[in-house]
């Protein structure tokens, strides 16, 4: 029996090995955590990139509450459900798709945020090979590059994180973030709609808008989105 368990024991450990390096196409739940984590780390090195630059700190929150800049946290869970189909692809193709991808998605998150909202976060009008200023050539290479080193280095990790979750933990945790989330979410873009409606004139209509005037006025979001522009 021994002799006969040492085979099996180390075909068991190559198997969880290859999982780890090639974990595959995720779960919802897998994308649900990766969201997350890639908001906090995003929101991380944007603060740490600023402060490299300019040597002070400035918010980088992409909401009103905590340490998320969900924009992050959308872009690497829309690259884990697209390249986790790609994994065993040649690395060209990988760079390809997520120049692509990266470039599509910078292009409709901007156009969503000025028609919703009436503001940009970014604009790169007069860079060479832009698209409406929404994203240009350069960032669609940055997004190649992020999309290979993501799915090599950084997706693999990602899933043995959330492997390591307790399974007994999974459920609660998961419920009560994702019921944070999806009401700062809310709260935040309430908060910067009704700023739009503010520059435009419209008076608070309802006990609710009063309260986001109060309670978020423009001089507070400006300091949470110092980046944001209203057009």
């Amino acid at each position: 029996m021994q002799a006969s368990s040492a085979p099996i024991d180390g075909q068991t450990q190559q198997k969880a090995a290859a999982a780890r390096r090639h974990p595959g196409a995720p779960s919802l739940y897998q994308l649900f955590w990766i969201f997350v984590i890639a908001s906090i780390l995003g929101y991380v090195v944007e603060m740490l990139f600023y402060f490299v630059r300019h040597g002070s700190f400035e918010s980088r929150q992409g909401l009103l509450y905590g340490p998320f800049s969900q924009i992050y946290g959308l872009g690497a869970a829309a690259l884990s459900a697209i390249l986790g189909r790609f994994e065993r692809c040649h690395n060209l193709v990988i760079f390809g798709v997520s120049a692509v991808f990266g470039a599509v998605f910078e292009f409709v998150c901007s156009l969503v945020q000025e028609l919703v909202f009436g503001s940009v976060s970014w604009d790169y009008t007069g860079s060479p090979l832009n698209l409406g200023g929404r994203t240009n050539i350069k960032y669609a290479i940055f997004w190649g590059l992020l999309g290979l080193v993501f799915l090599r280095a950084i997706y693999p990790w990602f899933c043995d994180l959330i492997r390591h979750i307790p399974t007994r933990w999974a459920v609660p945790l998961t419920s009560v973030v994702a019921v944070f989330l999806a009401v700062d979410m809310a709260l935040s873009a309430a908060a910067v709609w009704r700023s739009g409606q503010r520059r435009q004139g419209v008076a608070p209509e309802g006990g609710f808008a009063v309260f986001l005037d109060q309670t978020y006025p423009d001089d507070y979001l400006k300091e949470v989105y110092p980046n944001m522009k209203f057009i």
